[in-house]
């Protein structure tokens, strides 16, 4: 059975999808960009603030599946520009310090010209 996640928490999906959705004892979210949940605006003018708000909307997000960065598994990240790299790892190692998975590209172009997107699959519980 699938389950979809909404929380106020984190920002309003822009799209016809869910924040995340739970199945077989996991939760999917959906990718995050840097949106303040309070306004739907884009916050941050670099890679460093942009990614500092992500990973806090994909906090709230797993929290309201019943899931914390510590029951990550894998995660795919979305860069802007691959030269953010390093500067976006310091911020993504603050909160995810597990080291599950992770995929890491750079891409053409982001949602409301975001610098930075990411997703996670994570355990239940």
């Amino acid at each position: 059975m699938l389950e979809k996640v909404s929380t106020a928490d984190a920002p309003a999906a822009i799209g016809p999808y869910s924040q995340a959705i739970k199945a077989g004892g996991f939760v999917f979210t959906s990718g995050q960009i840097a949106l303040d949940p309070a306004t739907g605006n884009l916050v941050g003018q670099d890679i460093t603030e942009q990614a500092e708000q992500v990973m806090k909307n994909l906090a709230a997000v797993l929290k309201a599946a019943g899931s914390s960065f510590e029951n990550v598994v894998k995660t795919t990240c979305f860069l802007n520009d691959m030269a953010d790299f390093a500067a976006f790892n310091q911020v993504y190692s603050k909160y995810i310090t597990t080291a599950p998975a992770r995929s890491c590209v750079a891409v053409r172009e982001l949602p409301k010209g975001a610098l930075v997107e990411v997703e996670a699959v994570a355990l239940l519980g």
